[in-house]
Formats: structure tokens, C-alpha cells, sequence
């Protein structure tokens, strides 16, 4: 399992997805996420709602332009 720190490649993000992990898109503007996010990911407002339903070891790829 990946830590805070780890990278991981875009084969490796696709097996962790299919896993449960969340796909969070870096774009703090929601343009610029509806323009720019991969299918699945869900946005940084979305995740500041969501975040009391998160557990603290839910697995959470996030990813920026």
C-alpha cells in the first residue's frame, strides 16, 4: 500500500482504483476541474464535503496538472 509520500504510476493508480481508493483532481476551481478531471475523480470541494465520511485510512490518490 502507498504511503503519504509515494508516487505511483498511471498502471499502478488504476489497480488502487479498482481497489476503492479515491481519485482527487488538485484543481481548487471547479472550471477548471469539470474542464481538465479523469473520469472518477471527484474535485477538492467534493472532498472538504466528503471528508467527515473519509477514514483516516482510506487510500486517496491525488493528482494535479
Amino acid at each position: 500500500m502507498a504511503t503519504q509520500a509515494d508516487r505511483v504510476s498511471p498502471q499502478e493508480a488504476r489497480e488502487h482504483l479498482k481497489s476503492g481508493a479515491l481519485l482527487i483532481c488538485g484543481y481548487d476551481s471547479e472550471e477548471k476541474f469539470r474542464a481538465n478531471h479523469l473520469e472518477g475523480a471527484i474535485s477538492l470541494a467534493e472532498l472538504k464535503a466528503r471528508e467527515k465520511q473519509i477514514a483516516r485510512n482510506d487510500e486517496i490518490i491525488f493528482y494535479c496538472a
